[in-house]
């Protein structure tokens, strides 16, 4: 099956000369396009997220996919590679009109690939670094990162129920019944206690001491 994929950025852009340009090649290459995809959407999506991406996942060894320019596939140069890796490791042949470019079952077109998928990896490894040495940055600035603390919801539910819970606790009930109510550990539970008790929201002390005898 040979497929012509269009993919247009805004509504007010038409397929028309996307589709003219791809029927004019297919028709001096003595193909005929057995299906059309067209898509409006951003090139910054991933192929995953787009009508492209269902497309390539149904494609079989032996398709064409023709599209204008490589842009049309992604609008980074990590998403193009990505997606010639993909088409070249499903045996899909891809032509790119403007660019010129094929990719193929022959030698060249695998050791394109080869070094596209080999690009791409590099690129991921440096956004990597990049992104550690981001974070480094904003640690040794004294910037917090990650979730702010006591934000989740058994720590906020926790503090509100504390009256209560502390009662439990002085009443005999064991520290195990009420973690597994809350969901979580019973050494978090003691932490949590800590917490507020630092905060200075409550004398927890003697209560933390007998709940610590349940074992």
């Amino acid at each position: 099956m040979i497929y012509g994929y269009i993919r247009v950025s805004t509504e007010w852009q038409s397929y028309d000369g996307q589709k003219y340009e791809i029927e004019q090649w297919s028709a001096r290459k003595g193909l005929t396009i057995g299906a059309w995809v067209q898509e409006k959407v951003s090139g910054t999506y991933s192929a995953e997220k787009r009508t492209l991406g269902r497309l390539l996942k149904k494609m079989k060894k032996g398709d064409i996919l023709v599209c204008t320019e490589l842009s049309r596939l992604g609008r980074n140069m990590m998403m193009v590679m990505s997606i010639l890796n993909t088409c070249s490791q499903k045996g899909i042949r891809l032509f790119s009109i403007k660019d010129g470019f094929e990719l193929s079952d022959s030698l060249n077109a695998k050791i394109i690939a080869f070094a596209f998928s080999l690009a791409a990896e590099i690129e991921r490894s440096l956004i990597s670094q990049r992104t550690r040495e981001a974070l480094a940055a904003k640690k040794a600035q004294g910037v917090l990162l990650g979730r702010p603390k006591g934000s989740s919801k058994q720590w906020i539910r926790f503090r509100e129920e504390y009256p209560k819970i502390l009662n439990r606790l002085s009443n005999g009930e064991t520290a195990t019944s009420i973690s597994k109510e809350f969901n979580i550990h019973r050494n978090t539970m003691y932490r949590y206690l800590k917490t507020i008790q630092a905060a200075g929201s409550g004398h927890v002390s003697d209560t933390l001491t007998e709940a610590r005898r349940d074992k």
